[in-house]
């Protein structure tokens, strides 16, 4: 039995696009809630996309935990 190298380069480049794209809109989230603290102007914008980032962020932790836990299949 040989493994699929292909196959587990794919999953590997995969995996670490989406973990740095996860890093990135975390990063962007907590930059947008340090600008709505010091500025009055774009407090509602910044909180906005922070709002927006925090829930990219938690709906792709909730896409990966979905397939782990057997309480969720159908």
């Amino acid at each position: 039995m040989q493994p699929d190298w292909s196959a587990l380069g794919e999953v590997a480049a995969v995996s670490t696009g989406v973990t740095v794209g996860v890093v990135v809109v975390f990063a962007l989230g907590v930059l947008g809630l340090s600008r709505a603290g010091g500025s009055r102007d774009g407090a509602t914008v910044s909180y906005t996309a922070a709002g927006l980032c925090s829930l990219a962020c938690a709906a792709v932790v909730a896409y990966g935990i979905r397939p782990i836990v057997p309480q969720f299949h159908s």
